[in-house]
């Protein structure tokens, strides 16, 4: 069967609470949990999934995909919410896993039509505070904040969150306990045993609900089709120590944004080889704030401001900057076209990317290293390091030896792959096969799959709609798809936090 949506299309604006009864499609029983993901399983990025159950609807995360040169003028798109906004006087809640754009970024421009509780950890809650603040809306927006270990009765559904590791502070999985089952979401993941920043995933939570039976697991898909396991983000900061050991200029590192345990690495970096940091970039400032107030750079120094890095002899000062994805204001594309108005970099200075081109902006990404190259600066890239015996940057997601470890210990019944294309969750459902489940479902935006006992299937499909943001105000988007892309840095035109 096949639920339509049968509205106009108009732009979002508040609504009648009246309008949230007009609705038609499904209505969860006590027998069942129902699983929409409108985003995130046809793509990565722009991730928003629904969960259905005894009536009532449970909404995880709510995030945007960026468009890149195909879209002139389009910043960001996201799921239109008219499913889940005619069903609003049902809706218990929205729980964040964590602070990654495409996986919070839609919540400012959804709001009213999202007009419900949103529930973070500390780090997320605090930049989802800052964000709407900036766009005026803070005062109007409940943010709750929880604990992680912490379990919320939202309606009908019971939610541990559990301690996972990834490439941002605070992510976790969320185990959802209803009368027809547990289902995992696990978020955005991988096991890393020194994090830096946080603490390791909770593997004895993770056992534990496998012990007491789990239903389905909703499992990130990344790198499903990467043999072997994630590296730490203690291998990167031992890597940076050895990039930067006997280097005579200035250098710069790029990474993404979001990632404070990288940026606690390039300062310990820094500091084991006399050299002082500077910050550059708009989007590395905003996330500093956010992990010194939740105490994530406890002990580390403040670094330095640009004024006082201009009198700071070049051998002693290492620049962290955006723009590791080639965009075209960070900071980096500034310094390396010489229009930084104040940082600059010369012949024998280094430039370190910590971070890997998303498949599409190589062309970006090469650019910026062909004009520091004429300029007489060294670029290493993450394969450049390699071959040198340094590990500049490892992935913040599960790859296939993690996965293994993670059905070993969830031991779910059913498997269902989202944050991914495709060939990520047909890849990713195929190796669930072999980990002993029953049976994995592999997803598109807009499917409907239920959950239970007896009956697991897909048993109809919403036309996932889109919304596009143009810098100024939303559009109904049914234009060209956003690129099929792990989507991990800063959009050019504003500060974000993306997947690494």
């Amino acid at each position: 069967m096949v639920y339509s949506m049968n509205r106009r299309r108009r732009a979002p604006m508040a609504r009648p609470r009246s309008v949230a009864r007009r609705q038609h499609g499904p209505v969860p029983g006590t027998d069942e949990v129902l699983f929409l993901p409108l985003g995130g399983t046809s793509r990565i990025g722009m991730n928003m999934a629904l969960y259905g159950h005894a009536g009532k609807w449970l909404i995880v995360d709510a995030g945007v995909a960026f468009m890149g040169d195909e879209a002139p003028g389009i910043e960001a798109v996201m799921v239109d919410p008219a499913f889940i906004e005619e069903r609003i006087d049902d809706v218990v809640g929205l729980v964040v896993t964590h602070a990654h754009e495409d996986h919070i970024g839609a919540i400012h421009h959804l709001w009213p039509r999202l007009s419900c509780p949103i529930h973070a950890t500390p780090f997320a809650a605090h930049v989802i505070r800052e964000r709407l603040k900036e766009n005026r809306i803070a005062r109007e927006v409940q943010v709750r904040t929880y604990r992680i270990g912490e379990e919320l009765v939202l309606g009908p559904f019971r939610v541990e969150s559990i301690a996972m590791t990834h490439s941002v502070p605070e992510p976790v999985a969320l185990a959802i306990r209803t009368a027809a089952g547990t289902v995992l979401h696990t978020g955005d993941w991988k096991f890393d045993p020194d994090p830096l920043v946080g603490r390791p995933a909770d593997l004895e939570a993770l056992k534990r609900l496998g012990d007491e039976g789990v239903l389905a697991m909703m499992c990130d898909s990344t790198n499903s089709m990467v043999e072997g396991s994630t590296g730490s983000e203690a291998d990167a900061r031992d890597g940076l120590m050895k990039a930067f050991a006997g280097r005579k200029g200035a250098i710069a590192v790029t990474c993404f944004a979001s990632n404070v345990a990288r940026m606690k690495a390039v300062a310990e970096a820094a500091a084991a080889n006399g050299r002082r940091v500077v910050l550059a970039g708009r989007s590395l400032l905003k996330i500093e704030k956010a992990a010194r107030a939740c105490g994530y750079l406890d002990g580390v120094p403040e670094f330095l401001g640009l004024d006082e890095a201009a009198g700071l002899r070049r051998r002693k000062l290492v620049l962290m900057c955006t723009g590791s994805q080639g965009e075209e204001r960070a900071a980096l594309s500034r310094i390396s076209r010489g229009e930084h108005r104040s940082l600059a970099l010369h012949r024998g200075d280094t430039v370190i990317f910590s971070a890997r081109a998303i498949p599409g902006n190589e062309e970006a990404v090469d650019g910026i290293r062909t004009l520091l190259e004429a300029r007489g600066v060294e670029v290493l890239y993450p394969a450049d390091a390699r071959e040198a015996g340094a590990t500049v940057h490892v992935s913040g997601h599960p790859a296939r030896d993690d996965l293994v470890q993670m059905y070993g210990l969830v031991r779910p019944r059913f498997a269902v792959p989202v944050h991914g294309t495709l060939p990520h969750l047909e890849a990713h459902a195929r190796l669930a096969r072999t980990c002993g489940v029953e049976r994995a479902l592999v997803p598109e935006d807009g499917d409907i799959i239920r959950l239970g006992h007896v009956g697991t299937a897909v048993v109809g499909h919403v036309e996932p709609r889109r919304l596009a943001h143009d810098g100024q105000k939303l559009l109904p988007w049914a234009g060209t798809r956003p690129a099929e892309i792990e989507i991990e840095e800063e959009h050019a035109a504003q500060p974000v936090l993306l997947a690494a």
